[in-house]
């Protein structure tokens, strides 16, 4: 496929990138360098700035300030420190160490008018984490009760609940909230709003965990409690080879997190369980939560006049016991031997007028698998590789303004592609057995096309996501005069071509109207053809290959090539 392609010679780690969809750029920050370059064509270059070493964090301060922090002279050890951040009306909230040691973890928010909030240095907070995503939920829009916008975080850290022989990982989500102060004596300049809660991802009938979170992205409707979050997970013991993705309501999180029950530490000795559900009285106003309308009637206007109580306990408890449940009780797409490493999902209106979930996520060897859910199952549509030389994709952006692209950094180069590449199905078989909403067939251009790109062409045009090619006219078919005439000598070997074209059909072989079930010794039936090795009387005859697809609860077949093979005379 055709893709937009970035890089400058002699600059490597292009890790970094940043859209700014009202100015139409893409900014990369890789090492020693920060470009800007058109968002709509990659290639386009329109300003380079040189800095130090590697460029880790770029986030839009205003429209006339870019935020970039950078690892100086520290050289490539900064590189593999743990880190996340996002910009939220002018303030940084991060999530990385405090030192360069990477010994001191830290959930913070830097403001040019306020102190720097904090986490608390315990093990209780942090213990140990892998931060992957940072994102804002503004639930402060149209809210009835004056509620507070909330920050998420998401990580991986070693569990403190249980103690086992080796360190056991958990995935974690934590929050805090927007507007919070920090407290007046008790956590002064720390984060009141604190708390964590464990993340899900798990096969109920094996009881099989997938314990480690890798990326993060938040589906953001006009609700918030409608949004949906989407994160890659995979076993801390890696040798299984699965990567999961789950979904989790946002409407279930906030319900761990306003309604959910606390955690203390244990005080029975010798025990596996090392934290415990804490029974006793909770203090009011809850611990955690946000400065609300019924909160400022009680003149508690902000953090800074939450009684000590508050604040004692939600810095001893900052765990909760119920754990974030996945949507459905279990993942959402399993794969095995594929390592996903980013994750983004857009979300489409099909021409049924349904709206569908759309999963891109990037693998470690420079794949880009597109999948889309169907109610009870997930259909990978297509598989794209992205960067020639199997390097994993380190971070991967989606643009939301029309069409939209897609925008994967790597260590050697940027890459743009497009959400569909609906024009690459040249029959109206294929464009609708790939499933894709973004894709329908328009039977007067005799053309699969974007439904998002062309309006004017849905009325007569034929989209069915479940894969029913019987909606498609009849085509034109192969017939006997058309096959190919082969004569071979004896003894001498031949290949039959057969060309597929989708990795989801798979070719059957016919000779003399009767399928191959069972193939001579030194015969060979391959993804492109039939191989005979040796040519004899007996393998005269009438060869047909047959493409063979699957789609939702229809077998669809269709001939793609015929052979008439003979003894040469």
């Amino acid at each position: 496929v055709d893709l937009i392609k970035f890089c400058e010679p002699g600059v490597f780690n292009y890790s970094t990138l940043l859209l700014n969809e009202d100015k139409d750029v893409l900014y990369v920050g890789a090492r020693e360098a920060i470009f800007q370059l058109s968002m709509k064509n990659v290639s386009v270059k329109r300003k380079k700035t040189d800095c130090f070493n590697y460029i880790r964090v770029l986030q839009v301060m205003n429209d006339d300030i870019l935020y970039v922090c950078g690892t100086h002279a520290f050289q490539p050890l900064c590189d593999y420190l743990s880190f996340t951040t996002v910009m939220v009306d002018g303030e940084l909230y991060s999530g990385t160490s405090y030192n360069f040691l990477g010994s001191e973890p830290i959930i913070s928010r830097y403001s040019f008018s306020q102190s720097l909030l904090r986490t608390e240095y315990s093990t209780s907070w942090l213990n140990e984490p892998s931060f992957v995503f940072v994102d804002v939920i503004r639930e402060s829009q149209n809210s009835a009760d004056g509620e507070d916008d909330k920050i998420y975080y998401f990580f991986t850290e070693v569990s403190v609940e249980y103690e086992f022989f080796g360190k056991l990982l958990i995935p974690r989500i934590a929050r805090v909230c927007k507007g919070d102060l920090g407290g007046q004596r008790t956590l002064q300049k720390k984060w009141t709003t604190f708390l964590k809660a464990k993340m899900v991802c798990a096969i109920p009938e094996t009881n099989f965990v997938f314990n480690v979170v890798h990326d993060v992205f938040i589906l953001k409707t006009t609700d918030w409690r409608e949004s949906v979050i989407y994160g890659i997970f995979t076993s801390q013991w890696g040798n299984i080879g699965l990567t999961a993705v789950c979904a989790y309501n946002m409407s279930s999180v906030d319900d761990v997190f306003s309604k959910g029950k606390y955690m203390q530490k244990a005080t029975v000795e010798q025990s596996h369980t090392k934290w415990v559900r804490y029974n006793g009285i909770i203090p009011s106003p809850r611990p955690g939560a946000c400065i609300n309308n019924n909160n400022r009637m009680q003149n508690i206007n902000n953090s800074l006049h939450l009684p000590d109580k508050t604040l004692q306990f939600v810095k001893d408890h900052p765990l909760l016991e119920e754990a974030v449940l996945p949507i459905g009780n279990r993942p959402k797409l399993i794969t095995k031997d594929t390592n996903y490493t980013q994750i983004v999902v857009d979300r489409v209106q099909a021409l049924n007028r349904k709206v569908y979930d759309v999963i891109f996520t990037g693998t470690d060897k420079g794949f880009l698998h597109k999948s889309i859910i169907y109610e009870a199952e997930v259909h990978i549509v297509e598989e794209i590789q992205l960067f020639p030389n199997l390097e994993p994709i380190k971070t991967l952006l989606m643009s939301s303004q029309g069409v939209g692209f897609l925008y994967a950094g790597s260590d050697n180069q940027v890459v743009q592609s497009p959400k569909a590449f609906c024009e690459k199905y040249h029959s109206c078989e294929n464009c609708i057995m790939a499933r894709d909403p973004f894709c329908a067939w328009n039977p007067e251009s005799q053309a699969c096309y974007n439904i998002l790109q062309d309006h004017r062409n849905t009325r007569n045009a034929i989209q069915s996501l479940n894969g029913d090619v019987d909606r498609c006219p009849k085509g034109k078919t192969l017939n006997t005069d058309e096959y190919q005439h082969i004569s071979v000598k004896l003894g001498c070997s031949v290949e039959l071509p057969c060309q597929l074209e989708s990795n989801l059909e798979q070719a059957v072989w016919k000779k003399n109207s009767r399928v191959l079930n069972q193939m001579p010794p030194l015969n060979l039936q391959g993804k492109d053809g039939l191989f005979i090795y040796s040519m004899s009387q007996k393998d005269q005859g009438v060869y047909e290959c047959w493409s063979v697809e699957t789609t939702g609860i229809k077998n669809f077949s269709r001939l793609i090539s015929g052979y008439m093979l003979k003894l040469e005379s």
